[in-house]
């Protein structure tokens, strides 16, 4: 029996970057070898076991067959003969298919090392054309490798497969887990670009997909695609450091604009409300969560407003810190300004600029919520004032805190 480090440990390794979660894969032995060893048994669809000191999860060295579409049309097989290069072979890209024994010594049969040092993902064999879900996992690395390009045969061999409706065969989680991964690596934008290039976002998303080509205002967008703005944006999330929910509301803050009429070109009349629509469907199909869904459509119906909330009023700005529940969901509302920050420097030439909408509307809630909601009720009702009459009161003592704020 010998046990080998496989997968991500020994690509990260390689590249000099920290080691999260360390997979094994044994050679030369049973289900019962290793149970009588003390190994304890978790694997579901193929055995997969945990180290009784290390607590590591270690899997039998295993060949497997497609035996249907989609992710679950697999057969396993494994026994003590399966060799180690005939486990990594199944593995999806050529840098996840090394492996290192418990000497050290590394084991690539498949040029990982090759394609680690001139940046490339390739995939292993042609049985990556099996699995749709490796299509996301690849546009996965390529978000967190935003240097590495994809091999011009894989990139093929994706497009094969989208055309033969493998991607038709995702289910909703596993789009969504690789999606949500992806948005929160250093590049999430290489992930939306190796999507559509291999036309794989046009079956995911096609909200998302239709945005490319569609122009907006040279003045406020000097990128002027759509698409490409919406890249920006993303890397703008990437360099803010941008929690999951408020780089997914990024993602679709502008979708309404792909369903403007081309004879309003460049003007997007409205596109709010569309963008609200088609982030519900999109969050619907693809099981979001609620944060991240509810995040989505609150920047997507707000964010025009946000940009121009300077412009705006005491009267205005109160209506919409109330239409945004700012004052029960604080955070949530600074997460929706921080979303629309991003989309503000999300533009060509103007990562940089300054966004003092997000400040100000940050003080005026503060402002806001320093009125005293209890006394100013106990002085209404003091004086007779009943119902509507005192949620008045409070309005007027909001809008006047609004006006008094430096």
């Amino acid at each position: 029996m010998e046990m080998f480090l496989v997968g991500g440990a020994v690509r990260d390794a390689l590249l000099g970057l920290p080691v999260q979660d360390r997979d094994w894969v044994v050679v030369g032995a049973t289900p019962k070898s290793l149970i009588d060893k003390g190994f304890l048994p978790v694997g579901k669809d193929f055995p997969v076991f945990l180290d009784p000191v290390t607590h590591e999860e270690v899997a039998l060295a295993r060949t497997e067959r497609k035996t249907g579409t989609g992710y679950h049309g697999f057969q396993f097989h494994t026994d003590p003969g399966v060799t180690l290069e005939e486990d990594l072979i199944r593995r999806d890209l050529t840098i996840n298919a090394m492996a290192r024994g418990e000497e050290g010594v590394l084991v690539d049969p498949y040029g990982g090392q090759r394609d680690l040092a001139a940046k490339v993902l390739r995939h292993v064999s042609p049985a990556f054309a099996e699995d749709p879900v490796r299509i996301l996992r690849l546009a996965r690395f390529a978000a967190r490798f935003g240097e590495f390009s994809v091999a011009p045969e894989t990139m093929a061999l994706m497009r094969g497969m989208v055309e033969a409706g493998e991607a038709d065969a995702l289910v909703a989680e596993r789009v969504w887990q690789e999606i949500a991964r992806g948005l929160m690596e250093a590049f999430p934008a290489r992930m939306i670009e190796i999507l559509r290039d291999c036309g794989a976002l046009a079956r995911i998303a096609p909200e998302i997909d239709r945005l490319f080509g569609v122009p907006q205002p040279e003045a406020h967008h000097p990128e002027i695609d759509t698409g490409a703005h919406l890249l920006l944006v993303l890397a703008a999330c990437a360099r803010m450091d941008a929690p999951l929910p408020v780089r997914y509301a990024a993602l679709c803050h502008d979708l309404g604009k792909g369903t403007t009429p081309e004879a309003e070109w460049p003007r997007h009349l409205a596109h709010e409300s569309r963008s609200v629509e088609l982030a519900a469907t999109m969050s619907q199909r693809w099981r979001v969560p609620s944060d991240c869904k509810e995040l989505a459509e609150l920047t997507a119906r707000e964010h025009t407003n946000v940009h121009r909330s300077l412009e705006l009023g005491p009267e205005a700005r109160l209506r919409l810190l109330e239409r945004c529940d700012a004052l029960r969901r604080p955070e949530r509302f600074a997460q929706m300004l921080l979303a629309c920050e991003c989309d503000a420097r999300g533009r060509a030439g103007l990562q940089d600029r300054d966004y003092p909408q997000r400040a100000a509307l940050l003080a005026d809630l503060a402002a806001v919520q320093s009125v005293d909601q209890a006394a100013i009720s106990a002085a209404a009702l003091a004086a007779g004032k009943k119902g509507p009459a005192i949620g008045q009161a409070i309005t007027e003592a909001r809008k006047a805190a609004l006006r008094a704020r430096p």
